[in-house]
């Protein structure tokens, strides 16, 4: 397959400032996949990494949720993938320590362990609702599942068939933020997992977070929410996911006894206090095993955060395969790499609400 030498690439500049390039292709590591990006979709974290700073200079690509179609495999990959093959995954956008690792391009360099691939079935949903998972089901993954002290909620992990009523055994867990692209695929999981899952939103959004499974719903807005998830639960609500930086909410619902309160959030925001059992915090750029720097700090890499990773992402795929997971909502713009520049604008200014941004890249 003949390839350009060059391509267009949506890049940080510095502090507060983007632009969209000509550069070269990305170079091939040995262990990575060069897909031709054909969508990607929106994450917080891609305008974060323009308004603090944090990516390479003198660029850095940016964009970590993609889905695409392979046109060449590095050397030492094992996974048997071949070119033409159709996947999905997410990537480390706006790397400060490999300036190529971003999706907002027309070509990128992808991870091949934790890729994933897009199923065959006609009735299986499409590239573009599939480019809006992987972000998201990892940073679960990492929260409520993953195994090791401080690595996460501690949660029973899900059957490996994806059928609801596993070890959680009823009891009942908190998601706060239930309405976000991470909140719909959390309380899929954990419902998988089986726990009953309390959640928060907005009353307009309601009926999306139920059509996932929530089983209770409270109004984030109320003054009382978390007084009121506390004396629902009779004062013993041991789990709390903080998806949206609400952490007094998170700590007015759990139990009062902070010998059994466990407190994870994917925002690094600090616990509302310092005498839970538990607390923890995630990382998604982890799952990939490689070394960073990043938010002014060396980030070493970690085996252990990769293994499951790939593990996690290969239960992922079959759950999408068979058809056991639902992607958040999700909506199409127009405007390729241009029209992710205001998307990225309405997601800063908190103008996006129960649906994710999606862009189509090529059409090839």
């Amino acid at each position: 397959m003949s390839l350009p030498s060059s391509m267009k690439a949506l890049t940080f500049q510095s502090p507060g400032s983007e632009a969209i390039n000509t550069i070269p292709l990305p170079p091939l590591r040995p262990n990575y996949m060069l897909i031709r990006v054909e969508y990607v979709a929106l994450n917080p974290t891609d305008w974060k990494h323009i308004t603090w700073g944090q990516g390479a200079t003198p660029f850095s690509i940016m964009g970590c949720d993609y889905a695409g179609t392979v046109v060449a495999i590095g050397p030492d990959v094992t996974e048997s993938f071949q070119i033409g093959d159709q996947v999905y995954g997410c990537a480390h956008g706006s790397n400060q320590s490999e300036a190529y690792d971003g999706v907002f391009a027309e070509y990128a360099v992808v991870k091949a362990d934790v890729a994933m691939r897009v199923p065959s079935s006609s009735s299986a949903l499409s590239m573009a609702q599939l480019c809006t998972i992987p972000l998201g089901i990892i940073t679960v993954g990492q929260g409520l599942f993953q195994p090791g002290e401080e690595k996460s909620l501690g949660l029973v992990l899900p059957d490996t068939e994806g059928s609801v009523g596993g070890g959680g055994k009823g009891e009942w867990m908190f998601i706060a933020g239930g309405s976000t692209a991470t909140g719909t695929l959390g309380i899929q999981l954990a419902k998988m997992a089986g726990y009953k899952v309390i959640t928060t939103c907005s009353p307009r959004n309601e009926e999306l977070v139920r059509s996932r499974g929530a089983d209770e719903v409270f109004d984030y807005r109320d003054p009382e929410c978390g007084d009121k998830i506390r004396r629902f639960t009779g004062n013993r609500l041991r789990y709390a996911w903080d998806a949206v930086g609400t952490p007094e909410l998170c700590d007015r619902a759990l139990s009062s006894d902070s010998s059994i309160a466990c407190y994870g959030t994917i925002l690094w925001n600090e616990p509302p206090r310092a005498d839970y059992r538990s607390a923890s915090s995630t990382a998604m750029y982890m799952m990939f095993g490689e070394a960073f720097d990043k938010y002014g700090q060396h980030w070493p890499a970690n085996m252990e955060d990769r293994e499951f990773a790939v593990q996690w992402m290969e239960f992922v795929e079959k759950l999408v395969s068979e058809g056991k997971l639902i992607p958040h909502p999700s909506r199409v713009e127009s405007g390729g790499l241009e029209g992710i520049l205001d998307g990225l604008k309405r997601l800063k200014e908190g103008n996006v609400s129960g649906e994710k941004l999606v862009y189509r890249i090529s059409s090839v």
